[in-house]
């Protein structure tokens, strides 16, 4: 018997719906596998990472866990990227405080593996067996970490913006 628009329509659905499962499911295993490890990969304690939410306002002493992830404000599931934060919480060396950070990734399952976006830096791909095989991803989120405190220092530093920009008092 041939398949009418409609049904032909629901077999797509169907179709898409086990896809976007699938998609959300391999992202959550593989982001909850990057927060678990980049504590060790930097050597620091595990209570100095956490997972927050990629955008807007957060607390950083708070692990958000599952919460942190996008699909978690949507009430339907798409077949989209899975978006989280990560917070690292960095004590300072001379003082009782502390100094924190957070980066989004963006991830999502492409073909046989996962394409993977640290920040705006540039494509990361990973196997869709992704176990001990994340040096990449976590070399990228200590990069993104780094370069955050580089860049500051450096535009602090140049000279250039001296003399170069300012505002003056409307008279």
């Amino acid at each position: 018997m041939t398949q009418s628009r409609f049904e032909k329509l629901q077999e797509a659905i169907k179709i898409y719906g086990a896809a976007a499962f699938e998609n959300l499911m391999r992202c959550k295993g593989l982001g909850e596998t990057i927060i678990a490890g980049f504590p060790e990969y930097l050597g620091c304690s595990r209570k100095c990472v956490t997972a927050v939410p990629p955008h807007g306002a957060f607390d950083p002493r708070k692990d958000y866990g599952e919460q942190a992830f996008s699909y978690r404000k949507r009430e339907v599931i798409a077949l989209e990227p899975v978006q989280f934060g990560i917070a690292l919480t960095v004590r300072n060396q001379e003082d009782s405080g502390a100094l924190w950070l957070r980066t989004a990734l963006s991830l999502e399952v492409t073909g046989d593996g996962f394409d993977i976006f640290v920040a705006q830096q540039p494509r990361i791909r990973a196997p869709l067996d992704y176990a001990g095989k994340l040096e990449p991803v976590f070399e990228a989120i200590y990069r993104e970490f780094l370069n955050t405190f580089q860049l500051e220092v450096l535009e602090f530093n140049d000279k250039r913006f001296e003399t170069g920009i300012g505002f003056l008092p409307e008279e």
